[in-house]
């Protein structure tokens, strides 16, 4: 796991996430999804770049699937933007770097 991005469990989901007073990144995800393995260095990666900013997450669905059902993860990847514990964009399928630099850089109000 890159050292910018949180490893999320059911158990830590609430308090990382959904207790958050800032904007957080949730990369829905499993093992076995190659789309999710192209997605997963562009999640890297704005790990990196937005530390300090924003949150940055990932949670294995297959794993801790009730964080997963609570926001209808039916397809993966789903990337969620959330802001002050709230779902404000989502993204379904391999998303762009810009695409997701964009949504984060609006829901930090930039």
């Amino acid at each position: 796991m890159a050292e910018n991005v949180i490893e999320l469990t059911d158990a830590t989901f609430a308090a990382e996430v959904e207790q958050a007073t800032s904007v957080c990144l949730v990369d829905f995800w499993a093992e076995w999804c190659a789309p999710c393995r192209m997605v997963s260095p562009t999640v890297a990666a704005i790990g990196a770049e937005y530390a300090g900013k924003a949150k940055v997450c990932k949670l294995d669905t297959d794993a801790h699937r009730d964080a997963a059902a609570r926001f209808g993860i039916s397809a993966i990847p789903t990337l969620i933007i959330f802001k002050d514990g709230e779902p404000v964009k989502r993204f379904v399928g391999v998303t762009s770097k810009d695409d997701l630099k964009s949504a984060l850089d609006e829901a930090l109000g930039k």
